[in-house]
Formats: structure tokens, sequence, C-alpha cells
């Protein structure tokens, strides 16, 4: 019989950011100036912790600096969403992962995203031949649905994000659905009832692969999650003037927010 586990879920926000991240370069409106350290986003990416496991989602090209910022010193697994740069960049920083475990990284990735970083990453996804080279070493793992880390399944989510689908997560109370335009009524039953549900939510203007924050809204509305977070934000987005218009259970991810569920 399969023990329910039912302690605690940490989430840290390592980046909450658009693929730009913000300041953008060359840009100096408000938000990008800013004196507000939650205006200041780099790429989206989370460690969600339980049992003592540290599970990294995608791997940012700030990975190095979020992990120093965020004093995250240890990552058992890695899980993908999907393979655009913004997610995938930082993969060679996973290295200091395989040096301080002394091990390989389970990386669980759909087909698509195995296919991708087996091109811009092959020598990470293979067994090492030289001992002597400091590299990544990842060992694929391909989701074809439900999986297991360290005792707790993940549910994947697929999501729209313009022409193409990607993955969110539910994990335990936890789901975690980023660069998503759409969310199917399919992947709207698999959510219900998660007590925290982060959600993409870039800017109000529409905008064709990113849910805007009231079509987020909407879509929290569906799932009633006790409460929400919206992620990936533009430059758009200023927080101290957003947050107040949300609905109270509704508030704005920032970098370096951890919350527990």
């Amino acid at each position: 019989m399969r023990v329910v586990d039912d302690s605690p879920t940490e989430i840290l926000f390592l980046g909450s950011g658009t693929s730009a991240g913000i300041p953008m370069i060359g840009c100096h409106c408000a938000v990008c100036t800013s004196d507000d350290p939650r205006d200041k986003r780099t790429r989206c990416s989370v460690v969600i912790s339980y049992n003592q496991t540290r599970v990294l989602i995608d791997t940012t090209p700030e990975l190095r600096l979020q992990c120093v910022a965020n004093q995250v010193d240890r990552i058992d697994a890695i899980v993908y969403t999907h393979a655009h740069a913004d997610h995938i960049m930082g993969l060679d920083d996973c290295r200091r992962f395989n040096a301080i475990n002394a091990r390989p990284l389970d990386a669980w990735m759909d087909a698509s995203t195995h296919a991708a970083l087996s091109q811009c990453f092959g020598y990470a996804l293979r067994e090492p031949t030289d001992r002597d080279v400091f590299r990544p070493h990842l060992v694929p793992r391909i989701i074809l649905s439900l999986f297991d880390i360290a005792g707790r399944m993940w549910t994947p989510i697929p999501l729209s994000h313009g022409s193409a689908m990607i993955l969110g997560f539910r994990v335990g109370k936890v789901a975690y659905c980023t660069d998503a335009s759409a969310v199917p009524e399919s992947s709207i039953d698999l959510l219900r009832g998660v007590e925290l549900l982060v959600i993409d939510g870039l800017q109000q203007q529409k905008h064709p692969t990113h849910l805007t924050i009231d079509e987020a809204l909407e879509v929290i509305e569906k799932v009633k999650p006790t409460r929400a977070l919206l992620t990936h934000m533009s430059h758009q987005v200023m927080h101290s003037k957003v947050e107040p218009t949300l609905p109270p259970h509704v508030r704005l991810a920032y970098d370096g927010l951890r919350v527990n569920a």
C-alpha cells in the first residue's frame, strides 16, 4: 500500500520574469528602472522542496546567480517544462550540483524537450567518457505519464504555449503552470483541488503565447485554489500598482519568494 505523503511543500521562486528579463536591455521604463526589488525579475524558474528533496524546474540563463542569491546549495533532480532558451540555457551550471552530490542527476522532460537538449547539450546527457573533465551529467527521464521523485508523484499538466504544447506540473497540493497561453479543460480537471496554483500572468495586454492577467484570473476561478501566484511577468507589470488590483487570494510572485503549502 502506498503511503500518502502530506508533509509540507515549499516553492522557492528563483525567477519570476519573462524571457527578456527585467530590467530589459535598452529599456528605461518605470518598471525597468524601479527601485522596488520585486520588479527585478530574472528568467522563470522555481525549486520545489519536500522531505529533504529539492527539485529544480527549468535551468535559466541566470541559474548560477539565482542559486547563489537564494543559497540553493543542492539540487536532487531537475524537471523541464519545455525547451525554449529562457528555460534551458543555464543547464551547464548543473555541473556544480553533480560535484556537490557526487552523482548524476535525473532530469525529467518530454520527448520534444529531450530532442532539443540533445542538440544543445548532448554532452550533458551522455555518460562521461573522461572523468577528469568538469561537465554536467544528467540522466534523461522521458515523461510519459505520472512520475515519482523521492516518493512523491508528479502529474504532468499539458498547456498551450502559442502553437506548442508544453508541461506544467502538479505536486500534491501545489501546481506550477508557467508559459501558458491557454489551459485545456482536461488540464483544468487535473488542477482541481490544489491549494496553491502558480500560473503565467504576463501582462494586461493580449499576447499570442502567454495568458494575460485577466485570462489567468479566469483560469484561477475555474480551478478554485486556496491561493494563487502569478509569474512570468513582463515589464508592463509594476508590482506595487498591479498587486492591489488583484483578488485577495491572488498575489504576484517575485524573485526570492518562498511559499509553503
